[in-house]
Parts: structure tokens; sequence; C-alpha cells
């Protein structure tokens, strides 16, 4: 008995079904609207693999179902439907704290977004349908893992929200995937993950393909395992004593100036803990207003930074002539020693869409009118800056969402950063996920750089990560309103991917290309259909007496 023609890949071998299997069981025999609603459900699953619920274990089955469902689909056009609605899910999941301040408009830009997963849909169906044979199911743990990280690079523009929630990214706890991320970043990682995902599925639904996915997942394992025992690893070198300050939430008209009191007040209390601190690091929006104006500010952080022996970095929201560009409003990382404000100053380069601009705001300015959007555009710095601490030590500081760019932190690196600096504020989702996601970011970026990262917030997660993306010590969580001291490793050495960049993606370029060149070939090659033939007679079929 043969499978419909509509479940199988375009040139793919029908695959029997086992004897006795009913013909209507499975997702094949379900209706188009029940199949829409499991599109949805099954890409919002891997949602769960980031924190808060830091289920990491979960992202590598994750897509599992999203993968037979599309698998199933009865025809290329409609596994393209059940990939945008999965990609649909899958935004709206992993974003979902963004709605008390988008609205509707998230449901818009996920639609928009989830279009991206359309042409991923047909190509998971097109390399698994049916009963692929072991070449074709070798070839899918390359080419689908590879459409999947197109989706990633594309949507990790700026404009179209940045990347937050690559799947590699819900690894960041993980010391093997961490390792991963030195050699490739965490491209590599979510290559890794859709690979063994795309296996899984695999093993699941193809019996003929089942030694091959087998294979598939060793050669995984084996790169894995190269990556953890060859791949350079930054070296020890010196400890930093860094403090963090997190006021804690401080809302109302007057919440910038108590915010100011409250970190002048945990930075005093620094004083008394032991050998001074290298820097004190306030969070993003710590100052209120341009210094340059407010000299009286000015000279109450030249006091701290007397007092604790370090220089305090802080960040500064407000109206000022920027460094990068002409006067408005500017998010700054601003370097304060004893004597104010040293000079060195760094302007954010990109933007949270909405949340600091409104992009094409004389089209979609509406957004204002049913969420936070920002009702002024922030104006952006034009170059990162790499400042010089009293001791020596180099630091790159990035503010809140450029965190989540690996190419950030590993230019700041390869201009001499020996310590990165992340402020951030997340206070408008303070009950929601996106404090815990947005600190995890970091242990990322210091593995992929080799250099250890603290994450400054206003209200919590402030965290401090190691070079290796580990831990140091306990973090202040959203509940907390204190200063804390770590002591932080030092690190010299370079990682591969500060060396070698972002060769995943173009790997997965190169892949997609020759798939798509092998694609055409095949089309080219095959034989135009001829003229049809006249029909045979026989002796019960003739013109005057058809056979019946």
């Amino acid at each position: 008995m043969r499978i419909p023609v509509g479940l199988r890949a375009e040139g793919a071998p029908a695959e029997r079904r086992p004897p006795g299997e009913p013909a209507g069981r499975g997702p094949a025999a379900w209706s188009p609207r029940r199949r829409g609603a499991a599109a949805l459900g099954a890409g919002a699953l891997p949602a769960l693999a980031f924190p808060e619920p830091s289920l990491w274990w979960f992202a590598w089955a994750a897509l599992v179902p999203w993968m037979l469902l599309l698998r199933s689909a009865p025809t290329g056009r409609r596994a393209m439907v059940e990939g945008w609605l999965g990609g649909i899910g899958f935004m709206v999941a992993v974003h979902h704290w963004l709605l008390p301040s988008l609205h509707v408009f998230l449901a818009v830009i996920a639609a928009l977004l989830g279009l991206l997963w359309a042409p991923w849909g047909r190509l998971v169906r097109h390399m698994t349908a049916g009963a692929p044979s072991g070449g074709r199911a070798l070839a899918a743990l390359v080419v689908v893992p590879s459409g999947w990280l197109m989706i990633e690079l594309v949507r990790s523009w700026e404009g179209l929200g940045g990347p937050w929630g690559l799947l590699g990214a819900s690894q960041w706890e993980v010391t093997p995937a961490l390792r991963l991320a030195s050699v490739g970043g965490v491209w590599l990682v979510s290559l890794l993950v859709v690979a063994v995902n795309t296996a899984l599925a695999l093993l699941v639904a193809v019996r003929a393909a089942r030694r091959a996915a087998l294979a598939g997942v060793l050669v995984c394992a084996v790169a894995a395992a190269c990556a953890w025992a060859w791949a350079p690893q930054p070296r020890e070198s010196g400890r930093l004593r860094i403090a963090l300050v997190q006021p804690g939430v401080l809302g109302g008209a007057d919440g910038a100036e108590r915010r100011f009191d409250r970190g002048e007040e945990l930075t005093r209390e620094l004083a008394g803990r032991g050998a001074p601190p290298d820097l004190v690091v306030w969070g993003e929006s710590s100052v209120g207003a341009d210094l340059g104006l407010r000299p009286d500010l000015a000279d109450r952080l030249g006091a701290l930074a007397r007092g604790t022996g370090a220089p305090v970095l802080v960040n500064v929201d407000a109206r000022s002539g920027g460094a990068s560009g002409p006067r408005g409003i500017y998010k700054s990382s601003v370097l304060v020693g004893p004597d104010g404000p040293t000079g060195d100053r760094y302007d954010k380069m990109r933007l949270v869409p909405f949340g600091e601009y409104v992009p094409a705001r004389s089209l979609l300015g509406w957004a204002t009118s049913v969420g936070r959007a920002a009702g002024e555009d922030r104006l952006r710095g034009t170059a990162p800056v790499v400042m010089t601490l009293p001791g020596g030590e180099r630091i790159g500081p990035l503010v809140c969402f450029e965190s989540a760019f690996p190419d950030m932190s590993r230019h700041l690196v390869r201009e001499g950063a020996g310590l990165l600096v992340a402020q951030s504020a997340t206070s408008s989702f303070q009950d929601s996920w996106a404090p815990e996601q947005h600190a995890s970011l970091a242990a990322l970026r210091a593995a992929e750089s080799g250099r250890p990262m603290v994450h400054a917030t206003l209200t919590g997660v402030s965290a401090v990560y190691g070079a290796h993306g580990q831990r140091i010590g306990a973090p202040l969580g959203t509940d907390t309103s204190a200063a804390a001291v770590y002591d932080v490793p030092r690190a010299e050495g370079t990682t591969l991917y500060v060396r070698l960049g972002d060769w995943p993606v173009y790997g997965a370029l190169g892949v997609l290309a020759v798939f798509a060149a092998a694609g055409a070939v095949r089309l080219i090659r095959r034989p135009a259909p001829g003229p049809a033939g006249r029909s045979a007679r026989t002796a019960r079929a003739s013109a005057g007496r058809p056979g019946r």
C-alpha cells in the first residue's frame, strides 16, 4: 500500500505504510484548522528552553513536534503555511513579555517575522517527507539547520528586533555549549541544536533513515568533543574587583532623582568593604540629566570616586550634545573619576525598535497610542569606545540591547577590551522572563570573546560571568536593592570566534547555495515530457469497440 502522493517530498520515493496501519492515522489526517493550531503550539515550545523556565535540555528536542507536522504536510504550500504559523508561535512565546508595551502590535510583528519560517517549513518537508534515503537524511542534518540559521541571521538585524531568542542562547549555562560558542559563537550552538532536533525527527518517523540519523548525532557529539579538547581557551591573568550598584525599583515623577540618591547611598557603603574596587558600575539610565548641565551631579559622582578609590561608570539618559552628533536624547556610558567626568563617553549605537525609536514614525507612529512606544526617538552613537581605567585595564561598554549582538562584543575585544560591561534597565518588564533572559546573554558574550563580562542593571538581574561564560558570585535578583563586589579573573588569549568571526553563518550560506545549485541542475536535466503516443489496440479494444 502506498502513502498518498501529497505526503512525499518532491522527488522522494514513496514510503511503505507498515502492515495494519490505518490510512487516516496521524497528523496527515488532521483538518487544516487542527494542523494550524498544532503548528502555532509546536512553534512556541522552544521558548521553554530559555529563562525563566530554563529547561535548556528541552531545546535539543523542542523542534521535533513542529518538524513532524511539517513532514506530514500534504503539499509544499501547506508546509509553508505551517512554517509561518509556527514562526508566529515562536516569536510570541519568546517575546510575550513585550505585550504590556506593544499590545496588539506584538501580534503584527510576530505575523510579519513569522514569514521567515515559511521557506523553512517547505525545506523541512522536502528533506524529510516520505522515505528519504540515507544520503538525503544525512543532507537534511546539514541543510535544515542551515535554513534555520538564515532565519536567525535575518531577524538579528537591529531594525527587526535584534538577535533575541536565538536557539543557541538557550544553552547559556551548559559548559560544553559555551565551549562551542568560543569556536563559532552562538551561531554554531544553534546549528548543533537544530541538527540534533532534525536527527531525532528522522529517528522517530523514518525507519530507513535511522542509521543515517544516528551517524549524524555521533558526528555532532564528536565535533563537540573536539571543540572541548582542542579549542584555544583564555588563560587567567590576575584579578579585578568590580562593584555593581543596583538601586532597585524607584518609580514616580521624581524617580530619576530618587534612583540617583539610592545609587549614591549604596556606592558610599562600598568604602568600608576591604580593598577598593577597580571599577564601580551603575545601570542603564542611572543618571537622568546631562552632567555638563548639572555640575552638582558631576561633583557628587566625583566624590564617590574619591571615597571608593575607583572610577564610576554611569549611564546618562538625557538630552545633551552628543559626542557622536547633534543635540538630542542619547543613552551614554560616562566614566567619572575623582575630578569628575574623564572624557571617556560611549553613545549607544543600536537602539531598541519602538522602545527607543519608532521605525518609519510617519507610518507607524500610531504605535505610541496603543503601547509604551518611544514618544521621541533617541539618537544613536557612531562608533564603539574602549575606555582605560587608572590601573591600565581597558573596558568595553555596551548598553542594554547591545549585549544581544555577538559582533559588538567581538569588536570591542579586538580593539583591546579586557573587560566587557553591559549597563541595562528592564524595570518595565520586572515580573516577566525578560530580566533573566537579558542577564543570560552576558554568559554567551563572555564565552565567545574569552573575556569576563558584567551585566549591571537598575532593578535586576545583575550578574557577572568569567571568561569561559561561568557565573561568578551570586546575581542580584529583581527583588534586591544592593551593591555587591565581585572578584573577577582577568583573561589573556584569543578565542577562535574572536579570530574567525561568524564563520558558521558563511558555512550555512554555502550549504544552501550548493543545495539550490543541485536542485537547479536536477531541474535542467529532467527530461521534457514527450508527445502522447497512440494507445495500443487489442482484440478486446478497438476503435469501434472500446475495452471495458
